[in-house]
């Protein structure tokens, strides 16, 4: 019997690639093995969104052949897409295979390990109009799973290498996600999370069918999944009617990923992005006239091209103004093939790390400042995991605004597996850290 190992870089999607991919070798007899053992595979799903993820991708390749000479040694993902003929040429790696190329990795792998395969395989990403057949029956996290539901993207955002390496949007078919969403409910989890490359594209390339919004009402109504989480959304899905609709739902999560980049309209223009600082604020007051107290967060990339110290200001008064649960902040990352690395006025590293430590401060100090609302309110909780505190057990969980809770259990925490992958409602009632909040548990 075979042994093979993983290691994932990047996003949520790469991750639910590669449960997908583990799954398929344990259905071909593989044993799934922890990445620092042993193994006759090492598979790395690489990530290629900056240029430093194309370096850790290299590394941890060379890695996997350290660790055993005469294992197989598989390059995977976003990265063999970017840089597929330099990998070919690496002599520490056995196999690459491309996006939309993964459902195929169980025969890539027994031809070329039975000599009849060719080193490489690899597609022209950009011509590619069908969805990748990969889907989950279980995963890692037992309580709450991660389903795609799109890839590619057609943005083109000017520091983005992405639709390059993701080819154009293209949406699962909705009775194939549906029938995922099942067969996970029918497993135990209770939660879904939404997940794509460019979530908000999903149904566009399909004729005649559902868009983001149908999608989710469809799910809505599958039996024993109790909360649909979105992933990142872009401003323009945020209208009147996806809002209120979304809102009618009760499984539907408060907790919005608004990607945002800059709070400087000069800035966004230079990014390619299609919105103003005004149609995001706009979009923001709509999930707060429909949700009450809902969790925004929002991605944020400092030093762009161009980035000047009154630009910078601009983009630090409109986060404060947002007022975000939480905030991901980013220093710029030139990255070679994207328009932004050519621009001029390319920021000082200095002047970047400078900007990201203010931009972390305020983060901390709204998600701070969030968390505190909430204090007092009756919230429901989903626990996942047992773990100490302060030198006594905890059960972990989260609301449905994604706010991380704990509950003191008693001691020797015997009552940890009643409330494993279970719903209470519960008091946030005080601060145990800066971002967990303390819980008295209510008898539904």
């Amino acid at each position: 019997m075979r042994t093979a190992a993983f290691h994932t870089l990047g996003c949520k999607v790469n991750s639910y690639e590669t449960e997908a991919m583990q799954e398929l070798l344990e259905k071909a007899g593989y044993t799934i093995v922890p990445f620092d053992d042993a193994a006759d595979v090492y598979i790395v799903n690489t990530c290629s969104v900056t240029n430093v993820a194309d370096k850790k991708s290299r590394q941890m390749l060379h890695r996997a052949k350290t660790k055993n000479p005469a294992a197989l040694v598989v390059a995977a993902g976003c990265y063999v897409q970017a840089a597929g003929e330099k990998l070919m040429e690496d002599a520490s790696i056995d196999l690459i295979i491309g996006n939309n190329k993964k459902a195929d990795l169980v025969a890539l792998l027994e031809e070329r390990l039975a000599g009849r395969k060719a080193k490489d395989s690899l597609i022209d990403i950009s011509a590619v109009k069908e969805y990748e057949p990969l889907q989950i029956e279980k995963e890692s996290d037992h309580t709450r799973a991660f389903v795609k539901i799109q890839d590619g993207c057609n943005q083109f955002c000017s520091y983005c290498i992405i639709p390059y390496t993701r080819g154009r949007v293209r949406s699962r078919a909705p009775k194939a996600v549906t029938d995922e969403v099942q067969t996970l409910a029918e497993a135990g989890y209770q939660e879904i999370v939404l997940t794509g490359i460019h979530l908000s594209s999903y149904g566009v390339d399909l004729p005649g069918g559902p868009d983001l919004l149908g999608l989710i009402q469809t799910l809505h109504a599958v039996k024993g999944i109790e909360r649909i989480r979105l992933g990142s959304l872009e401003p323009r899905v945020i209208t009147e009617d996806f809002v209120r609709t979304l809102s009618s739902m009760p499984k539907v999560c408060p907790h919005f990923h608004l990607s945002l980049q800059s709070g400087c309209d000069a800035t966004l223009l230079r990014m390619n992005r299609h919105y103003t600082c005004a149609d995001y604020l706009e979009r923001l007051l709509l999930l707060q006239s429909h949700f009450k107290n809902p969790a925004v967060t929002t991605d944020v990339i400092v030093g762009f091209p161009g980035e000047t110290d009154a630009e910078f200001a601009e983009t630090k008064a409109f986060l404060r103004k947002a007022g975000f649960f939480e905030m991901h902040v980013f220093k710029y990352s030139r990255r070679a093939g994207t328009r932004a690395d050519h621009m001029p006025d390319q920021i000082p590293e200095v002047i970047k790390t400078r900007r990201s430590g203010e931009l972390l401060a305020l983060a901390a100090e709204m998600s701070k400042e969030f968390r505190l609302a909430s204090l007092g309110s009756v919230a429901s909780v989903l626990f996942e995991e047992e773990t100490e505190l302060f030198g006594r057990p905890y059960m972990i969980g989260h609301t449905k605004e994604y706010i991380k809770t704990a509950l003191p259990l008693v001691e020797g925490g015997k009552e940890a597996d009643a409330l494993k992958n279970r719903i209470f409602p519960a008091i946030l009632n005080n601060f145990l850290t800066d971002s967990i909040i303390g819980l008295q548990k209510l008898e539904k």
